[in-house]
């Protein structure tokens, strides 16, 4: 077999073999296929696509182009839940607790932010001496005894994929359906868990800007997992605004801590115990959702969904003290509140534009390797549709070092203004299985 004919059949829109597949991607691992080539293939599929099958069977080689978790060891059905990334996305943190809380066996592994968007390991890592590197033994036994982990990625997961990935990266070929869709479940799939449950997000924070696209990424996704023997479901949610009310890692937690507690944002809550009733579902710990939001509510209630996430934090060595009193968690020098220069109704909120700010506060990265602060972001005072007066407050920045005129200025040019009612759109826009 040749990867020349392999690159001239897809050049030619006919689908490839899963041999052929497993050719390619058993090469790019090997280092035995050049990158000029690699590069080649991807611009092909770029252009002509894969169908499902082909899509699955790419998904399947890149899992197994590295280590499996094998979460056997596990008791019970293992759930997992991805969020294709967005601003002010704290879900893992208060979700899996409150899920776990219902009997749910959450065992996570999550990643880092970069770019506008926030990680979730940077999240926990604000809390004092959280460790988000257990050993794959350690990550089982804490999943077995208190049925909830999150932990970075273990071992030598999925290497194709970050070859392919970095290929991708500077050959124009990022924004392929069936790339992303194979890229993200592969990760998803050597990970172990028995259900996946989907945050696909659509807008101006999301790397999907429509919803269209949001749903055609989420089906790929979906046919792959449950071809390869996982439940597999998908929500598709609104990131035309952040979730939530803050960004940035120590108020994010403080919010994931209040939403468990039940005080949390509306449009946050509504987004966990959505997720949460599928997941429930998914996991066979009931089998209608309006039973499984009465569990989340209850766990919520009576306290169980926070004992659990203080659980959790004391098992993976965190200061469980900064979480019962979240004033302990790490603070910035300065508060600054912006002030609405204009009375209206505010009609946009650029979240991707809000995640560069808190970007540029340190909250997060440009480069993978770059030093977070993690008691800098926005503190965010609106949302869509508000009615607000002139003076009234917008956000409170939490801030190190001065806040320069250009960074303010880039702030208001992420608001804009109506003179008309606005409507509220929805967090949660469908739900796909």
């Amino acid at each position: 077999m040749r990867i020349v004919d392999i690159i001239e059949k897809k050049k030619n829109k006919e689908p490839l073999t899963e041999e052929e597949i497993k050719f390619w991607i058993q090469g790019v691992s090997k280092d035995t296929i050049a990158d000029y080539q690699t590069s080649a293939l991807l611009m092909a599929i770029r252009l002509n696509g894969m169908d499902d099958y082909e899509t699955a069977k790419l998904a399947e080689a890149m899992m197994y182009s590295g280590d499996v978790m094998d979460l056997s060891d596990i008791e019970g059905i293992k759930a997992d839940k991805h969020s294709t990334g967005g601003v002010g996305d704290k879900t893992s943190i208060s979700l899996s607790a409150m899920v776990a809380a219902c009997g749910l066996k959450i065992a996570k592994m999550s990643g880092r932010g970069l770019g506008h968007t926030g990680g979730t390991l940077d999240k926990l890592e604000s809390i004092e001496g959280f460790n988000i590197s257990l050993t794959e033994e350690e990550f089982k036994k804490q999943v077995n005894e208190i049925g909830i982990a999150i932990i970075g990625q273990t071992g030598d997961l999925v290497p194709a994929d970050k070859k392919i990935y970095a290929l991708r990266d500077v050959t124009a070929t990022v924004d392929s359906i069936p790339l992303i869709a194979s890229s993200i479940m592969s990760k998803k799939l050597a990970s172990g868990s028995d259900t996946i449950l989907l945050d696909v997000k659509y807008g101006e924070g999301a790397f999907m800007k429509t919803v269209e696209d949001a749903k055609k990424l989420a089906r790929a996704m979906i046919s792959i997992g449950n071809s390869l023997g996982r439940n597999t479901m998908a929500m598709i949610t609104d990131m035309n605004q952040p979730l939530g009310n803050t960004i940035g890692n120590a108020l994010e937690v403080e919010e994931a801590v209040q939403t468990v507690l039940g005080q949390g944002p509306e449009d946050f809550t509504e987004l966990c115990l959505c997720a949460g009733e599928i997941m429930l579902v998914q996991g066979g710990v009931t089998s209608s959702k309006d039973q499984a939001r009465k569990m989340l509510e209850e766990a919520i209630s009576s306290g169980r969904a926070f004992e659990k996430l203080v659980q959790m934090v004391d098992y993976q060595g965190g200061n469980v003290e900064q979480i019962k009193d979240t004033s302990l968690l790490p603070q910035s020098k300065y508060q600054t509140e912006i002030k609405s220069l204009e009375s209206g109704y505010i009609a946009n909120i650029n979240s991707m534009e809000l995640g560069i700010l808190a970007t540029l506060l340190g909250a997060g990265r440009a480069e993978k390797d770059d030093p977070i602060n993690y008691a800098v972001g926005l503190r965010m005072n609106v949302k869509k549709g508000d009615q607000v007066e002139k003076g009234h407050v917008l956000c409170r920045v939490h801030h190190d070092s001065d806040l320069d005129d250009q960074w303010i200025q880039r702030f208001y040019k992420a608001i804009s203004y109506s003179d008309e009612p606005v409507e509220r759109i929805p967090v949660v826009e469908e739900i796909l299985e």
